[in-house]
């Protein structure tokens, strides 16, 4: 746990612009946040108190993580549920805020690559040619079996 940095009632570490996201957006000032723990003062004041605040953000953050991975296979917003409990944890352990900083830049960049108009132009033809082969699929099977339908309908 992150119990040390918090005693000297300092933040661990400050973010170097550009490091994070800082690519000169509005959400510099966001990158720039002190790393560590964001609990109220009196909380902080007491090692006892912040520690068990810490194991309950802990406890609470592995709850939400627990809950998307379980989604994950069953119908359910699994991976927003796991970023949600790891912001959870965030908001008190470094290396969460550091994981979520790099996966917040990993998809601003997936983002922008996914704008490229070669990129855009292969995904519409690749998309295209899978349709049509399922197309083709579809039809050989409707052409070999044909279509019953698993009801009956009197007329």
């Amino acid at each position: 746990m992150n119990a040390e940095s918090d005693e000297r009632g300092v933040a661990a570490t400050t973010v170097v612009a550009g490091s994070a996201v800082g690519d000169g957006r509005a959400g510099d000032d966001a990158a720039q946040r002190e790393l560590g723990s964001r609990a109220p003062g009196f909380i902080r004041a007491s090692k006892v108190l912040h520690v068990s605040w810490q194991v309950g953000i802990f406890v609470v953050g592995l709850a939400v993580v627990g809950a998307g991975i379980v989604m994950l296979p069953l119908p359910g917003p699994g991976w927003l549920v796991i970023f949600g409990g790891m912001a959870i944890w965030a908001t008190e352990f470094v290396w969460a805020q550091l994981v979520l900083r790099w996966t917040r830049r990993k998809v601003t960049e997936a983002a922008q690559r996914a704008l490229d108009p070669k990129v855009r132009r292969r995904n519409i033809v690749l998309t295209a040619v899978g349709l049509v082969i399922i197309a083709v699929l579809v039809g050989i099977y409707v052409w070999k079996f044909g279509i019953v339908m698993p009801w009956k309908i009197e007329q």
